[in-house]
């Protein structure tokens, strides 16, 4: 398999190949010239520049799964060929890039979009949307786009009391058209919409489908012009560049789509042709793995000062921890350490939440502060405002490296030696959020690499799903056997069964 880079973005050109759409600021990493010098040394070991080159051509390095992971080719803007056993993607990739922009231009007297999907299928364009939602102009102001994941009822019941049934719109995502949460909230919003007076034939012409296994969204009723299909060598915790991108389409419109795409192209360009001690994702990879295997670190907290950006821990949490949460490497032997514990809220609220842990606490935890150089509302005084958040972040990520106070009186003493960086979007739009997403993306790749391990499968996700199904059959039938269960288990069924009596 081999593939071509063209450095020419299509009518997308922010950038040169090798610049990179954002700033990373490494000053505060607590890593040494010498450690550095080391840590670029073991991009040697690890066969880094191999490893790049096969994510990018399409090798199979998802080893498990036989397959490759080609997320880079949703955003290859270029066009250039990507061949997958012999056969050049980029012509059903660029089909459905039409078909996508068909949709966002047909959708007319529609207030309503339900998103139904879990997992990949749902924080990618769940975080778009929402990070988009004052900085891009709306084609279609009038349409507003839910997301539906948790099969708890009660999220669904928050929708339904929003939404117009005559002018609602169903998107139902899942690569295997398999996944139980999502088949379960489809129909039930089916049902509904059906209560509401939409006949069957109407209902079918509402639902949108984006699967890998068009042939059983069929089955489901989907209509085979409906159906946008995205491929086994597409991670779900990558595939917000493919079809499941398609609300961001719909609520923003299609250049804003392609501008999404073109930030994580140019993100792309960057890590795959620029020097190591250059490469953005690569240090901040080099950065956290020093500090995991010199200062057994455990977690990191990543902060946006940009409330826009409250939703980019969620979405980075199942990208980090489920790509790299791994026991075992590629040998097949116990690995010392994977993806650390991501968590994060937005900057202010986190300096007044659980900042005073990562101060004084005794455990070190890396802190990635994002911030926008440019203000993200046109409101009275905002440059006042974002004055006031980039020098909260400035302060911040200085007092956790700088420390100041006497150690003799502990209490009122910051040890300092807190490392962070901070990574500058000069605005936040759809181009640089794709790039920035794509940087940590890649990071995630770097991270696999000096673990050791296979980022691109989760087989810690099955056992708790298939356990599920035999407890859930013993729940609802009274006459279930319990004694197949495990008998905790089977004794918190029993008092589940017990009448609930209310004081």
């Amino acid at each position: 398999m081999m593939v071509k880079i063209n450095h020419a973005i299509l009518n997308c050109d922010k950038s040169s190949s090798m610049d990179s759409p954002l700033h990373i600021d490494t000053l505060f990493a607590q890593i040494t010239d010498t450690h550095w010098e080391e840590l670029f040394e073991l991009t040697k070991v690890v066969s880094f520049t191999q490893k790049k080159i096969a994510l990018f051509s399409g090798e199979k390095l998802n080893l498990s799964e036989k397959r490759p992971a080609l997320h880079t080719a949703l955003r290859n803007l270029s066009q250039s060929p990507i061949l997958v056993n012999d056969v050049d993607v980029m012509p059903i990739i660029t089909s459905v890039w039409r078909q996508i922009e068909r949709c966002s231009h047909e959708l007319n007297d529609v207030t309503d979009i339900i998103h139904i999907g879990i997992g990949g299928s749902d924080f990618g364009p769940r975080l778009v949307c929402d990070a988009l939602h004052l900085q891009a102009n709306s084609q279609k102001p009038e349409i507003r786009v839910h997301f539906l994941s948790n099969v708890d009822s009660a999220d669904l019941a928050r929708i339904l009391e929003k939404i117009n049934p005559q002018s609602t719109r169903l998107i139902l995502v899942s690569k295997t058209f398999t996944t139980v949460e999502t088949l379960q909230n489809a129909n039930a919003v089916m049902q509904w919409l059906t209560s509401q007076g939409i006949e069957t034939p109407e209902l079918s012409k509402r639902i949108y489908a984006v699967t890998a296994k068009p042939q059983l969204a069929q089955q489901f009723g989907v209509m085979e012009k409906n159906i946008f299909p995205f491929w086994d060598w597409v991670g779900g915790r990558f595939s917000v560049w493919s079809a499941v991108g398609l609300p961001i389409a719909l609520q923003f419109g299609f250049k804003t789509f392609q501008d999404f795409l073109a930030g994580a192209h140019a993100m792309d360009q960057h890590f795959l042709e620029s020097d190591n001690h250059d490469n953005q994702p690569l240090q901040l990879a080099l950065a956290l793995y020093f500090h995991q295997k010199h200062h057994g670190v455990k977690s990191q907290a990543i902060i946006p000062y940009a409330q826009a950006l409250q939703l980019f821990p969620n979405w980075l949490q199942q990208l980090e921890m489920e790509s790299n949460g791994k026991t075992a490497g590629l040998d097949g032997k116990p690995v010392p350490f994977s993806a650390p514990v991501i968590f994060g809220i937005p900057g202010t609220n986190a300096q007044h939440s659980f900042f005073q842990m990562l101060h004084q606490g005794p455990e070190i935890i890396p802190v990635d502060f994002i911030a926008v150089r440019e203000p993200m509302s046109n409101i009275k005084n905002h440059q006042d405002h974002h004055e006031q958040l980039l020098a909260n972040c400035l302060a911040q990520s200085q007092a956790f490296a700088i420390g100041q106070g006497d150690p003799e009186n502990l209490n009122q003493f910051y040890p300092g030696k807190r490392p962070n960086n901070i990574i500058w979007l000069p605005r936040l739009d759809a181009y640089h959020l794709g790039a920035l997403m794509a940087l940590y993306e890649h990071r995630t790749f770097c991270l696999g690499l000096l673990y050791g391990i296979n980022s691109f499968d989760q087989p810690g996700v099955e056992l708790g799903k298939k356990l599920a199904f035999p407890i859930q059959s013993a729940i609802h039938d009274p006459k279930s056997d319990l004694s197949l269960l495990n008998p905790i288990t089977a004794s918190r069924i029993q008092w589940l069964k017990k009448p609930f009596l209310k004081k």
